[in-house]
């Protein structure tokens, strides 16, 4: 498909250093747009940028903090003096906690009476790692984008992605903290879409479902190639019988980012999931 239209736009991607939003970055770089890849981890935004610019696109990299306003302002000033205004924002930055999962799918009574050594159930939910949880996942969208669509508003074809999980359809067993705050984010972004659609920006969100990338590959497989117990719970619950992989998600984020194509599309959150969030189990 023709994005010509998107070239020379400003892209800001926060948690831009991991594996599915450096691949939004490069995405975006690649139909022409001028990424800013913000990360907690200065050096991993750095090295996403640089390959960025290595293929040919153009884009700097920015150490940020999506909790602090103070550091979220510093990258605005930084990303406005080097390659403008933001016109998209792409809100990546999350992740969970173990403080906020449990080690069972379901609490037995056997783990009220004699719990066994290693065993975290619901009881043994730590608050503050919850609170971790929802405030980089839910609170660190909110701040970021406080901070950048200030530039958006009032201007033409200014778009707001946001990240939230399949988790937000049917929470998984065992992580109830991720589950509660990628939910937030899907309500968020309905929220949003109306709250700016008289000033010109969409919003609209991403939930990928299970994807195989090379971080999570121990979790996903046994040593010997085979499929884990909970991985093989997810393939019999995915119709297409796959994990995904991050290309999966390139046509979902340019489609939403381009108003060619989009531009009549706000507030749905789109399940980038093989059938996963569909499909009862029976």
């Amino acid at each position: 498909m023709n994005h010509d239209n998107l070239k020379g736009r400003v892209a800001v991607v926060t948690g831009g250093g991991g594996v599915l939003c450096s691949g939004f970055a490069k995405d975006l770089a690649a139909v022409g747009v001028k990424v800013a890849v913000l990360d907690l981890r200065e050096e991993a935004a750095q090295q996403v940028a640089d390959e960025i610019n290595a293929a040919g696109g153009e884009a700097i990299g920015v150490g940020c903090n999506v909790l602090e306003a103070e550091s979220l302002e510093a990258a605005r000033q930084k990303i406005n003096e080097t390659l403008g205004v933001c016109d998209i924002l792409i809100n990546g930055a999350g992740g969970n906690s173990p403080k906020g999962t449990t080690t069972k799918d379901t609490l037995e009574l056997e783990d009220m009476a004699n719990k066994a050594e290693g065993v975290k159930t619901f009881f043994d939910l730590d608050a503050q790692g919850i609170e971790f949880v929802f405030n980089l996942n839910f609170l660190g969208t909110l701040l970021t984008t406080q901070c950048f669509a200030k530039d958006m508003v009032g201007r033409e074809n200014t778009t707001i992605i946001n990240i939230s999980s399949m988790n937000s359809f049917k929470p998984l067993t065992r992580i109830p903290a991720y589950s509660a705050a990628k939910a937030a984010i899907s309500n968020f972004t309905q929220w949003m879409a109306v709250h700016f659609a008289d000033v010109g920006i969409r919003v609209n969100a991403i939930a990928p479902g299970f994807f195989s990338t090379i971080q999570n590959a121990k979790l996903l497989y046994n040593e010997d190639g085979s499929l884990t117990e909970r991985s093989n719970k997810i393939i019999t619950h995915t119709p297409m019988r796959r994990f995904g992989v991050p290309e999966d998600l390139t046509g979902s984020l340019v489609f939403l980012c381009d108003e060619q194509y989009s531009g009549f599309i706000t507030g749905i959150v789109l399940a980038v999931d093989g059938g996963f969030s569909a499909y009862s189990g029976v």
